[in-house]
Parts: C-alpha cells; structure tokens; sequence
C-alpha cells in the first residue's frame, strides 16, 4: 500500500511543510478512490496509466515516467496513490518549491526503493539547477554531487534504485523541453463534466454519512467549477449549512442557499469571477485588457488570477485570451445584462 514519508523535517519551513500536507493528508485520504475502478471520470488518462501499470507488472519492471498537467484539484494526487497502489509499491510525496538544492533531490532519491514512486507536484517551480540533476537520475539512474568547494571540491557519483519519477504540474508551459521530453507519458487531466462531479458528490455524501437528496447533489455538482476537491469542500459546507438552518439533510434548497451565502452562483462563478468580468466590462470596455492591469483593479495577485480564475472562465467561454491581452465573449455581456461597447479600443490595453 502507498503511504507518504514520515522523515523527520530538517528545517522549519520544512517541518511546517510537512506538517500542512500530513494534515491536508488525513482530511482527504478517506475520501480519495484507492483504484483505478473507484476514479470517476479521465477516461484517456485512466486508460492509458492501466496500459502501463499492466506492462510494467507483466515485465516484473518498475514504471515508466509519467507527468501529468492540469487544473489543481482533478486528482493528481491521488492518481499517484492509485499508482502506488497498483503496482504494490512505495509513493514518496513532495513538491518543487521544496527541493531548493541538488543535495535535497539526492536525499529523496537515494531512500528510494527499487520500483518506488517519486510524486513532485508544481514539478514546474524545481529550480534550474536542481532540475539538471534530474536528467541523469531518469535517465541512467545515478546522479553525481559536489562534494566541498574550491580545491577540496570533488564530485560523487550516487547509484539510484530504478524509480518512477511521477511529476505534476499547472503549468506545462514553465517546464523545460528537456525536462518534458524525458517523460513517457504526458497526460493532461480536463475539468470534470456534471454527471461525473454529481456522482462524486453523491461518493463523498456516502463516505461521511452525510443525507442528502439527488437535486442537492446535482446543485453542488452544476456549482463546483468542474473539480471534485472544489465539490468535497462545498459537501462539506452544505452539510454544516443543512445542520444549523435547515433538517440536516442537504436539498436543492439549502444547498442553493449555502452556496448562496458562498457567493457562488448557479453558473458556478464565484464574487472574484465576476469582479474580473464587471472591471473589464465597466472600465476597459470589454478589452483587450492586460492580465497586470485587471489584477490590479479587482486587488489580487496576477499568478491567483491566471492559475485560479482565468481557467475556468476560459473554458466556460466567458474570457478569451488574445495577442493584445484578455476580452470579454459575448456570454460574458449576456450575463451582465450590458451590451457590448468596443467602439473605442484605444487606452483599452494594460501591461
């Protein structure tokens, strides 16, 4: 069975890091499918892991590389489990902000067993030099290390079990090619339809014993943004809405309500998605408008913007993104209730 590392921390930042995923861990880990079977929705990329999984069991050999890209919250993590899983081994979990040097990667690498999976989610934010020593350690399995400095400097060549290296990332674009390349396969995982995301809701209301009515689970489904972790957490806040003003079951009505009271609306857009949208219609005519400059004007930073919001309106077709900068798209005017006013682009543009 998978487990993650329990090494103790060698430094505050670490043992707060540490400490905030152990949490995160024993919140989730009960509500997380342990196979394949259990994972609802990605059917390509769950196809194409059993391919691998399967050949790889057959062969008596270790996995190949395996990156997978997407939106957080679709189940990266837990695809690493059900990994672990499958394939009976070991799943070592970190994250690329925490690898700030070479002699990091070397401590996860050389407590690796052979076959063992090594989970790096934001793969992306490993920095430059780190990621160089990757390259060896993928490909030919060992990884060489600068011993002292100076004219006492001496590099050691560390021999690694074969591992499988299984990175995760929000950000395909900020990965090297190099990195990339040196991957097996490269899977994107997609917003999940409402059907699929009803069904988790209606898992996630039976795990924790939660009554519930299909049309408040539909309700929570139509308003989860497409992403199971975004639909646990509403589960969780309807429940404790349908507990302390209403019959302690979760209905349409007071799932409507809660979310409501979240400021989600039916269209699952939340009060930043549709600041984003009024400040572009209501100040800069619609666009294009820069990315800096609507961060500016609704107060958030442009990294929350890009890597939270701007997905999800994208695909829902209330923004595009074009070579001058963000526009709004008609559905966008249509739920403003305002008709679109382009007649004067100039002085739309933002840095």
């Amino acid at each position: 069975m998978a487990t993650s590392p329990e090494d103790p921390p060698n430094s505050g930042t670490d043992f707060i890091e540490q400490s905030l995923t152990q949490k995160e861990g024993q919140q989730e880990s009960i509500l997380r499918p342990p196979s394949f079977d259990d994972f609802a929705g990605q059917e390509r990329t769950i196809e194409r892991l059993k391919v691998m999984v399967g050949a790889a069991r057959d062969r008596g050999e270790p996995l190949n590389h395996i990156l997978l890209s997407g939106p957080p919250g679709l189940g990266k993590t837990t695809l690493s489990l059900i990994l672990g899983h499958e394939m009976d081994r070991q799943v070592t979990i970190t994250s690329g902000p925490v690898i700030d040097k070479p002699a990091d990667l070397a401590g996860l690498l050389t407590n690796l067993a052979e076959g063992d999976i090594l989970f790096i989610d934001e793969i992306h934010r490993i920095p430059k030099t780190v990621e160089e020593y990757l390259y060896s350690a993928m490909e030919d399995f060992r990884i060489d290390i600068m011993i002292d400095q100076g004219p006492n400097a001496r590099s050691v060549r560390l021999s690694l079990p074969r591992f499988t290296l299984l990175g995760a990332t929000t950000r395909m674009g900020l990965l090297t090619a190099p990195l990339r390349s040196r991957f097996t396969l490269q899977s994107r995982l997609n917003y999940y339809d409402r059907p699929t995301l009803q069904g988790i809701v209606e898992r996630t209301c039976g795990i924790l014993a939660v009554p519930y009515e299909k049309e408040g689970a539909a309700e929570i489904a139509r308003r989860a943004r497409g992403t199971p972790r975004i639909a646990n957490n509403l589960v969780n806040f309807c429940r404790d809405y349908a507990q302390q003003r209403g019959s302690g079951t979760i209905t349409q009505k007071s799932a409507a309500e809660a979310l409501e009271l979240l400021e989600i609306d039916t269209r699952g857009l939340d009060e930043m998605d549709k600041q984003i949208i009024r400040v572009m219609a209501e100040n800069y005519k619609g666009g294009p408008v820069g990315l800096g400059t609507i961060a500016v004007a609704v107060g958030e930073e442009a990294h929350t913007l890009e890597e939270v919001h701007e997905p999800y309106l994208i695909q829902e077709g209330y923004l595009q993104r074009t070579p001058q900068g963000r526009v709004l798209t008609q559905k966008s005017w249509q739920m403003l209730g305002l008709t679109p006013n382009n007649s004067d682009p100039s002085g739309s543009l933002g840095s």
